[in-house]
């Protein structure tokens, strides 16, 4: 299969440990990534709501690059993913938008027929290349190493697409399999706030707090994300909702590429983990991730 990236903004940015693990991880199990030239931001959440088609135009527009070089692609944030899908769902299902889109892209010589398939890397590392495969691949193992996997409210929402609404379960399977401990989470889809961390922080900090609490009192030595928004909530805000309500929050949030990335057998380097403001102790490395 030809996997086309469409990075987005977020990982060309703050979230570059997210960027260069799935490229290794990726690189590490043999398959190849061809990056969609001249790509542009997806639009983001917000701006659907505020010029729909507006919206539509400038997320279709990297749906129609994709089409022209064939193959499905690979969009790691959860953001852009949503944004992407329901791009593609509503132009198919709407014919009448479609048309007005294609007005638009034809500015830019472009013109987008609907036969781009959007994914995600979770979603093609699990059913494309397949957990069994990745174990033949693992050169570390996780042993009991107690994993809290974040979801997030976008990646398997609105509709049905590769796991659960409610309750998913794909990272917990997979690093199962390899070894870790996933302890009790049920918050594994709550919203953690989004930008309401600008707009609402009140209420950003509780949402967040909530999800890091929950991590905290199962024990969890990580917790690892899909999503560069979510990320960056859990990991740089904690110092800020220790000091409003009194916790004493210090969780590695890792993107589930740099945990599956050292199983793999990659380096430090290799997973970004320098752009980490917490990661997991050395020692807690060495005890746990032993060479099999």
């Amino acid at each position: 299969m030809k996997y086309l990236y469409y990075p987005g903004c977020s990982l060309e940015s703050q979230a570059q440990a997210y960027d260069v693990s799935l490229k290794t991880v990726l690189r590490l199990l043999g398959q190849e990534l061809h990056e969609i030239p001249d790509w542009n931001c997806c639009g983001a959440t917000a701006y659907m709501s505020v010029k729909e088609t507006v919206a539509f135009s400038i997320s279709a527009r990297n749906l129609a690059l994709a089409e022209k070089m064939g193959g499905e692609v690979i969009a790691p944030c959860s953001s852009c993913f949503t944004i992407l899908t329901k791009t593609n769902r509503y132009l198919k299902a709407q014919p009448a938008l479609k048309e007005l889109v294609n007005q638009a892209l034809k500015a830019g010589e472009l013109e987008y027929n609907g036969n781009t398939t959007v994914r995600h890397p979770l979603d093609v590392l699990v059913n494309d290349v397949g957990v069994e495969v990745i174990k033949i691949f693992a050169k570390r193992d996780l042993n009991g190493l107690r994993i809290a996997p974040y979801y997030g409210c976008q990646l398997v929402r609105p509709e049905r697409g590769f796991d659960d609404r409610e309750f998913p379960t794909t990272m917990d399977d997979l690093f199962s399999e390899l070894g870790g401990k996933i302890v009790y989470f049920p918050v594994k889809v709550r919203c953690c706030g989004g930008m309401l961390m600008s707009t609402f922080p009140e209420v950003g900090l509780k949402l967040t707090k909530e999800i890091l609490e929950c991590a905290y009192e199962n024990q969890a030595e990580v917790i690892i994300t899909t999503c560069p928004m979510c990320h960056i909530n859990l990991e740089a805000y904690q110092k800020k909702i220790n000091k409003r309500f009194k916790t004493n929050f210090r969780i590695p949030i890792w993107y589930f590429t740099q945990l599956l990335g050292w199983v793999l057998g990659a380096t430090e380097e290799e997973l970004g983990l320098k752009y980490n403001l917490i990661n997991i102790s050395k020692e807690k490395l060495s005890k746990t991730l032993e060479a099999v």
